[in-house]
């Protein structure tokens, strides 16, 4: 690779640490994870629109394809192979059991807006549930499943029930 168009990065990928990869200044963080074997970060409308390329950024929730890998130099970035806590699995057997995951290609994104949802420990309706997942297109379940499934999600983890 280039020297002139490429850089040497390091970051920690799920609590992996990745040294002084080179990359070219252009590959989005979205490909070069992807290229990791970090395949649950899906490419979509490779515009930012669609959200099937979620992933956190430092615990913030970025859009993988609009971001450039070199932006990451130094950074912690979560994919949803790193959602692992025992909430999450919750949350992932809500998404089983309400049919919310068909086809699987927007479940990536989904699940990672869902990560943000417990993460505000609170009890949302599902007009609020809707829209916090406005940025995430699906083609498959009309969203009726997924508003379900992040519902059970809530109400299983018992979000909102103390005053923290």
């Amino acid at each position: 690779m280039n020297q002139i168009n490429s850089k040497n990065i390091s970051l920690t990928i799920n609590k992996e640490d990745f040294k002084n990869i080179n990359v070219e200044f252009r590959q989005n963080l979205a490909d070069f994870l992807r290229e990791l074997g970090f395949n649950g970060t899906h490419l979509g409308c490779e515009q930012g629109a669609c959200g099937a390329c979620n992933v956190l950024l430092d615990g913030k929730s970025i859009r993988s394809c609009l971001t450039l890998a070199v932006q990451a130099s130094g950074k912690e970035v979560t994919t949803v192979e790193g959602l692992n806590s025992s909430e999450m699995k919750t949350v992932k057997d809500c998404f089983i059991k309400n049919n919310a995951m068909q086809c699987g290609f927007c479940s990536s994104g989904m699940l990672m807006t869902t990560y943000e949802i417990i993460k505000l420990n609170k009890k949302l309706s599902r007009a609020e549930i809707r829209e916090m997942i406005s940025g995430n297109y699906c083609r498959c379940t009309g969203y009726q499943a997924i508003v379900d499934a992040i519902e059970d999600s809530v109400n299983k983890l018992n979000l909102g029930s103390q005053n923290g």
